[in-house]
């Protein structure tokens, strides 16, 4: 999208970060390069769809889940997963927030926890 300036700020809401919906990313400048990963992906699919301001709660979580896919494939999830001994370590092995972690797990469709559960239940 070279359409998008992203615009490097220090957020006065302690956000990190927020779109026009159009041509401007703006991030705060604090964020570590994880956090720029995950902000930027979450923002850029406000962008895709249009969204400018502060969304619904309901459109929230959407973006949050389809930021939590497309950072997180199932195949990386059961990797890691399969060893990681808490949400804090699956993160960092996937290269991405806590946060983001947690949303792809919540997130999970039925023939991907099947599949997860399939994997962990492999002999090592």
């Amino acid at each position: 999208m070279t359409h998008i300036t992203i615009s490097w700020v220090r957020m006065p809401d302690g956000q990190p970060g927020r779109t026009d919906g159009r041509g401007v990313i703006w991030l705060d400048k604090r964020l570590q390069q994880v956090e720029r990963r995950c902000t930027i992906t979450h923002e850029m699919i406000h962008v895709e769809r249009g969204h400018d301001g502060c969304q619904r709660p309901r459109i929230e979580y959407q973006v949050r889940a389809e930021t939590a896919r497309r950072l997180i494939t199932i195949d990386d999830l059961c990797r890691h997963g399969a060893w990681a001994h808490n949400l804090h370590e699956l993160a960092e092995e996937l290269w991405v927030t806590p946060d983001v972690a947690q949303d792809r797990l919540d997130t999970l469709t039925d023939d991907e926890k099947d599949h997860l559960a399939a994997v962990e239940h492999q002999p090592r």
